[in-house]
């Protein structure tokens, strides 16, 4: 095999292992986003089942007040019915004066229960109306969760089987390739925010974005040796190289 061929033989290899450790990176930066998703859907549910819950609470304590008050009321008739026969018995016009003003006190504590009896009720009212909304928000976010995390698990479950695929690729390019230049190809993967190699369009290198020197692009146009960018030194290739057009992973 001549030099020229083992050079374009090489220069695709190169260009197929880099494009498969794209697709890799691009798929491992994929599964690790999928468990932030499912934590925020997540958080999300809980953050609604603790609404809820507060609310449902906050109902309790209110109806039991209510209870608490009406029991008070219940209270308040019997000594009201005790003093109104006691009323029945007393001579003394002094004690009768008495007995009249605690009647009232005990009928203006009654009505001032009522009223707050009125006011919890509309609490509740309010309350319960919330709670259920709050359900139904709870009971769509629960489908929501199920369906998401469903999503997600068969997502995850497509890039492990395309990531297995890629990994397979990736090695068998890793066989071909001399194992001095796949360090070098590692190296400048590694320090070179993950492209090694870059094509030159209009005699500028994609990679740092500078200009390749005259000389220097002429002998890359001749595509007759590996070359490096003098600048950023990732291994270049002419964009117009019509041997390195169709490649893919």
């Amino acid at each position: 095999m001549g030099e020229v061929k083992r050079l374009e033989m090489t220069m695709r290899v190169l260009i197929q292992l880099q494009n498969c450790d794209s697709q890799i990176r691009d798929f491992q930066s994929k599964k690790a986003t999928a468990p932030v998703k499912i934590q925020r859907l997540e958080e999300g549910l809980k953050l609604a089942e603790k609404q809820l819950e507060e609310e449902l609470d906050q109902l309790e304590l209110l109806k039991k007040e209510r209870r608490q008050a009406e029991q008070d009321i219940e209270d308040l008739e019997n000594q009201i019915n005790k003093s109104n026969i006691k009323l029945a018995n007393i001579k003394s016009n002094k004690e009768y004066k008495a007995a009249l003003k605690e009647i009232g006190d005990l009928n203006t504590g009654k009505g001032n229960l009522e009223d707050k009896v009125l006011g919890i009720m509309e609490e509740i009212e309010t309350l319960e109306e919330r709670c259920a909304v709050s359900k139904a928000r709870k009971k769509d976010l629960e489908e929501k969760f199920e369906k998401d995390r469903d999503e997600v698990l068969k997502t995850l479950e497509a890039i492990d089987k395309d990531l297995k695929s890629l990994e397979k690729k990736r090695e068998r390019f890793c066989q071909i390739i001399d194992e001095d230049l796949l360090r070098r190809y590692d190296s400048l993967k590694e320090h070179r925010g993950g492209l090694a190699i870059n094509p030159v369009i209009q005699g500028v290198c994609q990679g740092c974005h500078m200009g390749i020197p005259p000389q220097k692009f002429n002998e890359l146009v001749r595509g007759e040796e590996l070359m490096s960018c003098p600048h950023c030194m990732r291994i270049i290739y002419w964009s117009e190289d019509k041997r390195f057009q169709d490649v893919g992973v």
